[in-house]
């Protein structure tokens, strides 16, 4: 079973973005890969759409690994959480997908749909709309943490290219995000 671990931002600082950006690119996620549980990290940057300007899809074996004493002891942005606006930390039931579902590559794209602030009920008649729409958009429900949406949206695309952001009139955000990391993996245990 698998479960998708979704934080999404925006930062403040335009002048600190690159350094942070390499901090949570490169050390960050291999202190979070390190820790039990954790399966898999890719960050992306919104390149169109409405939503967060940041998120970072990580995979975990289970809701335990966001109560581990390793992740409660490094939680959090350290110095960067003066610029961390706007932050979201949603767990999700993705355990019929497999890691790689959530991979996307150098030149892909990440297309997200989320329904923030809506009834479990509203999103889920936005989300029937966007569903018949985009048929190949995998749809991880809400089971934990800040719970920001009852439902979440994602595929992976060939290309920056290939999207469209049509369907935002149908009561829920979407997004289209370019990776900024690549899609690591834990190392072995």
């Amino acid at each position: 079973m698998a479960f998708a671990y979704i934080v999404r931002c925006n930062f403040t600082e335009p002048g600190r973005e690159q350094a942070w950006n390499a901090w949570y690119s490169g050390p960050k996620i291999a202190q979070m890969l390190a820790q039990p549980y954790f399966r898999t990290c890719q960050r992306f940057h919104r390149a169109s759409g409405i939503g967060r300007n940041y998120l970072a899809l990580w995979t975990v074996d289970s809701p335990q690994a966001l109560k581990t004493p390793q992740y409660v002891s490094q939680w959090g942005f350290a110095e960067w959480a003066p610029f961390i606006t706007d932050w979201s930390r949603d767990l999700f039931d993705a355990s019929a997908e497999p890691d790689g579902a959530f991979a996307v590559a150098p030149q892909g794209a990440l297309d997200v749909v989320s329904f923030d602030g809506m009834s479990a009920e509203d999103a889920s008649m936005a989300r029937a709309t966007f569903a018949h729409a985009e048929p190949a958009m995998m749809w991880l429900p809400v089971i934990g943490l800040d719970r920001h949406t009852p439902v979440i949206g994602v595929r992976a695309l060939p290309d920056l290219a290939s999207p469209s952001v049509a369907g935002a009139d149908h009561g829920g955000q979407r997004a289209i995000y370019r990776p900024i990391s690549e899609f690591h993996r834990a190392p072995p245990r």
